[in-house]
């Protein structure tokens, strides 16, 4: 370093010196800095207690929201887990439906008519255990169309009913739980 430094490295550092001594001097001035340091470190500590009072508070919530959306998932898969089963069987109800339906309207003897009782019988107790694992029948005949329950296979002008009400059931639709299984196959009067 050259003299000239030296000289002000000098001089600050007694000035240095002499301010400490003169902070010194004055009674209470170096406990107010500490106090005044303190104060500092206690806001730093109670910001970061309040930013992690927060982090807490939102990874309860978090953590509540996860522990709903998996109950309401086993909740859906114990209701909805026989969905796959139901679209293979609801061909099986069809065809003894029109077995039923293709008998009753054929002559038939007496032997031919048990037959047909004993079919409807099955049928109806099938429909039945459905019923009684939450499967509801959707037979529209006569009510008004309702896309959301309802597909139109056709539209047919028909003066004695009303517009956009079902005037045939082609295949009837099912409801699993509240939820469309399937839709029913109808015929709607057009306007």
């Amino acid at each position: 370093m050259s003299e000239d430094q030296e000289e002000n490295q000098s001089a600050n550092d007694q000035q240095s010196d002499s301010e400490q001594n003169d902070i010194e001097d004055v009674p209470g001035a170096a406990e107010a800095q500490m106090a005044a340091g303190e104060v500092g470190q206690v806001e730093d500590v109670e910001e970061q207690l309040a930013q992690a009072k927060d982090q807490l508070l939102r990874s309860i919530a978090e953590m509540e929201n996860v522990r709903r959306r998996a109950q309401r998932d086993v909740e859906n898969a114990h209701k909805f887990a026989v969905e796959k089963l139901l679209g293979d069987l609801f061909p099986v109800i069809d065809s003894m439906e029109k077995a039923v339906e293709t008998a009753e309207n054929s002559e038939a003897d007496d032997g031919a008519k048990a037959i047909v009782e004993g079919v409807s019988l099955s049928l109806k107790l099938f429909v039945d255990t459905l019923a009684k694992a939450g499967v509801e029948q959707i037979d529209p005949f006569g009510e008004p169309f309702d896309p959301q329950l309802h597909e139109a296979m056709a539209m047919v002008p028909n003066p004695d009913a009303e517009p956009n009400t079902v005037m045939d059931v082609m295949q009837k639709g099912y409801v699993l739980n509240g939820r469309l299984a399937r839709a029913a196959k109808v015929i709607v009067v057009k306007a």
